[in-house]
């Protein structure tokens, strides 16, 4: 039986026009000089996102640590939604490595999504020497485990907005920005509006096999380098996965399929009598009762999945076929006896 793997949308694996410009590329080395694709891929992001520079670093996880690091010092406090990446996918890094002290956000303008009063009340005013100074916002568009929900442009200035009067910086996880702008019909750079640093992915949703890169201002990039050589992040011949990343920026177009993939195995899901809410990009969360038995069933028949909360998590990625959203929910519906939740709400808080 052909696995079905819905992960994660980081699953898949390079295209052929991928490998090809991999074999192809030039190449230099980036630590004691500029490796040429690597600047070109770098710029280019840069100039999508409306900021002066960029920096490509491994993954997501380091791009978003650079960051915290170049923001907070020890004695700080940084705020962030609920079940931000950054507060439980990390390790901790903000706390461990950047020193700062996390408050976490209650969703309070919809799921995954802060108000802009939440940030102000939140940031408070400067205290006695003992007291933590707040110094960053950190915002997640889209927000992973929230089920993939979207901050319009208006909101997200509104926010930045907020932060800025408060004297906080903002960062910005944009690891999955490509699908909120597709979804709301912002541009790239309306969406990361006012961020001092924003760090976008290219392995989700975009097909590349690794990379992240971290946006700012040039001064900001310049120091986020050293921070990356730190980290032991400094790459050599840097341009074969850097080639890789160009092809994947000319796969943005293409990502409201991945939209509609999701949207459609919600409306099957729910045709079978599952709670499913209307994805608002690429990510589905389907409540169930028992997640150790969910994920045994599912991984019986084939459909690969993870769990988030009390919910099993769908994304549909580049690699995933419109037959293969069909063959799923074919796969699903002798389970659904076993699966079905007396969930009351649209999706599951985590």
């Amino acid at each position: 039986m052909r696995l079905l793997d819905f992960r994660s949308d980081t699953v898949t694996v390079p295209s052929p026009e991928m490998r090809a410009a991999m074999a192809a590329a030039e190449v230099a080395d980036d630590v004691l000089e500029r490796d040429p694709t690597m600047d070109r891929l770098e710029r280019r992001v840069a100039e999508l996102l409306g900021k002066e520079a960029a920096l490509w670093a491994p993954t997501g996880c380091m791009a978003n640590g650079i960051a915290m690091m170049l923001h907070l010092s020890r004695g700080d406090r940084f705020l962030a939604p609920v079940a931000a990446h950054v507060l439980g996918s990390e390790l901790g890094t903000a706390a461990w490595l950047a020193g700062g002290m996390p408050e976490a956000l209650p969703w309070e303008g919809g799921p995954g999504k802060p108000t802009p009063i939440q940030v102000s009340r939140s940031a408070g005013n400067p205290g006695p020497y003992y007291a933590l100074r707040t110094t960053l916002l950190c915002l997640e568009n889209t927000h992973n485990f929230a089920g993939g929900t979207c901050t319009s442009a208006t909101e997200h200035r509104a926010l930045v907005e907020t932060a800025q009067a408060k004297q906080l910086k903002v960062h910005l996880d944009g690891a999955r920005v490509w699908h909120a702008a597709a979804a709301t019909g912002a541009s790239l750079a309306d969406l990361a509006w006012g961020a001092d640093t924003v760090s976008v992915c290219l392995s989700k949703g975009l097909g590349a096999p690794m990379g992240s890169l971290l946006c700012g201002t040039r001064a900001a990039i310049e120091e986020a380098r050293r921070i990356r050589k730190m980290l032991g992040g400094g790459v050599r011949q840097g341009g074969v996965v850097a080639a890789a990343g160009l092809v994947a920026l000319d796969y943005l177009p293409r990502i409201p399929e991945d939209h509609a993939k999701a949207a459609r195995l919600a409306v099957g899901l729910r045709d079978m009598g599952l709670n499913v809410a209307e994805p608002e990009t690429n990510i589905l969360l389907v409540p169930v009762l028992n997640i150790p038995l969910a994920l045994s069933l599912t991984e019986g028949v084939g459909v690969r999945v993870l769990p988030v909360g009390s919910a099993l998590r769908f994304i549909t990625h580049r690699d995933l076929k419109a037959d293969d959203i069909d063959e799923a929910l074919v796969r699903m519906q002798p389970l659904v006896a076993q699966l079905l939740t007396t969930w009351e709400g649209d999706r599951p808080m985590v």
